[in-house]
């Protein structure tokens, strides 16, 4: 009788169906359907607050930096600034997103890319509400580098995010949070000025209404920081019956400097940064020296940052379509030829078509951000990649913005500065070139 129990559990006869016991379901009982529409409706709900999360996180992303560009004029009258001090001030963004951008993987790994997100939010809302009521530059300075903290590891985490919840649609979701970026950058330049005037003419209040858009942006994180699923972000979702660790285990340790692609992409991020934040920060006062009035050159600014709103969805789509990018940033790079070009020869006369020309090169920004979820095959590789590419990248364009400021000064006028922005169009064409070649840093950085 034992030996016959035994045969119908483990091999049981044809024909005869086995008598269910406990050691014959080894099997767990098929979840229940309810169950299974719960979890369903749990994803999609985790789904559309990682879309919103995004978006309104992507609106985020600039406007510290073209708010205070539109007012850098009354901003420098009001804390007593020099034109050297207001170059180092435009050449904050890139310190403090080199220096805290490269955190940001840490960070996600430890605390998830939720929680790191969101108090990226909170900083920046803090950050803005600060910084225009401090009495000195100083305190400027280190209000505006609280906010630009929380944008660095923002920044970072934005592909990282993209790639391991949306992998298969890296292209539309990179198109989206960057049109949402170019949204919030173009908005805060063309929207700062006329709402400085009607609220009274302070430019401190023009400032600090931006960390209520910051303060709006905390709010779709807060469920996911709460719910420990959602760190999973940092890492691509493990296959039904493996576990994470193992997963994260099987992912190749790469040494991400001796890869070419890594170095080229972290270049072009540096020239591309450089001319956004030359443009951010100096447009629309070259406009303004040139005869423009002050609401149109902010408007002229906000034309060229506006640009990029269709064209940031447009080109990441591009982008996944082709095999090599290197095309899409030769046509930009010719744009910004013109741009500068026009902008030497007849500022007050072209200004239409050189901020639009302008706002079409400025959109290497997104293409950057495309490459580097291209570029790597794995969710870590993915992180690693846009550590190095935005944080070394940074640290590389830290003197061009002040660089302008000390040749305005220095010379009086705009010709040795927008000499300084073409020239560095050409470098920026070949590296992205380059960059856009289709491989990976995973087979160049492998150990």
């Amino acid at each position: 009788m034992p030996r016959e129990e035994t045969t119908r559990t483990t091999t049981p006869t044809t024909g005869r169906t086995p008598v269910p016991t406990a050691a014959s379901r080894p099997v767990p009982e098929p979840e229940p359907q309810g169950a299974r529409a719960s979890g369903a409706a749990t994803r999609a709900w985790t789904t559309r607050l990682l879309v919103v999360g995004l978006v309104l996180t992507a609106l985020n992303l600039r406007p510290a930096i073209t708010s205070l560009g539109a007012l850098l004029e009354e901003v420098r009258q009001g804390l007593g600034m020099s034109g050297s001090v207001a170059g180092l001030l435009t050449s904050v963004p890139p310190l403090c997103f080199a220096v805290f951008g490269v955190m940001a993987p840490r960070l996600a790994r430890r605390f998830g890319p939720a929680a790191v997100v969101c108090s990226g939010m909170v900083a920046i809302a803090a950050g803005l509400a600060i910084r225009p009521y401090v009495g000195s530059t100083a305190a400027f300075l280190a209000a505006s580098a609280l906010a630009l903290m929380g944008i660095a590891v923002s920044n970072v985490l934005m592909p990282v995010i993209v790639k391991r919840w949306f992998p298969d649609r890296v292209g539309t979701m990179t198109g989206l949070y960057s049109m949402a970026l170019a949204l919030g950058t173009s908005a805060a330049a063309g929207v700062t000025v006329p709402l400085t005037g009607a609220l009274g003419g302070n430019w401190r209040s023009g400032l600090s209404v931006w960390a209520l858009l910051a303060a709006a942006a905390v709010l779709p994180w807060l469920p996911l920081v709460r719910d420990r699923g959602a760190r999973s972000a940092a890492r691509t979702p493990a296959a039904p019956g493996e576990p994470p660790r193992a997963r994260q285990a099987q992912a190749p340790t790469l040494r991400i400097a001796r890869s070419r692609t890594a170095w080229a992409l972290a270049v072009f991020f540096a020239l591309q940064a450089t001319a956004a934040y030359i443009t951010m920060g100096w447009m629309a006062q070259i406009f303004r020296d040139a005869g423009v009035p002050a609401g149109k050159a902010g408007l002229l600014l906000a034309v060229t940052m506006v640009m990029g709103v269709p064209l940031a969805f447009v080109i990441p789509r591009l982008a996944t379509r082709l095999p090599h990018q290197g095309p899409i940033v030769l046509v930009l790079g010719v744009c910004g030829l013109a741009g500068y070009a026009g902008l030497y020869l007849a500022p007050a006369a072209g200004s239409w078509a050189w901020a639009m020309l302008l706002g079409v090169a400025n959109c290497a920004f997104p293409l950057a951000l495309t490459m580097v979820g291209m570029r790597a095959r794995t969710g870590p590789g993915v992180a690693q990649l846009s550590a190095f590419a935005q944080s070394t990248g940074y640290l590389i364009s830290i003197p061009g913005p002040l660089l302008v400021g000390v040749l305005y000064q220095s010379s009086g006028g705009w010709g040795l500065p927008i000499a300084l922005m073409a020239g560095l169009m050409v470098p920026q064409m070949v590296v992205g070139y380059v960059a856009g070649r289709d491989r990976t840093v995973e087979d160049e950085a492998a150990r």
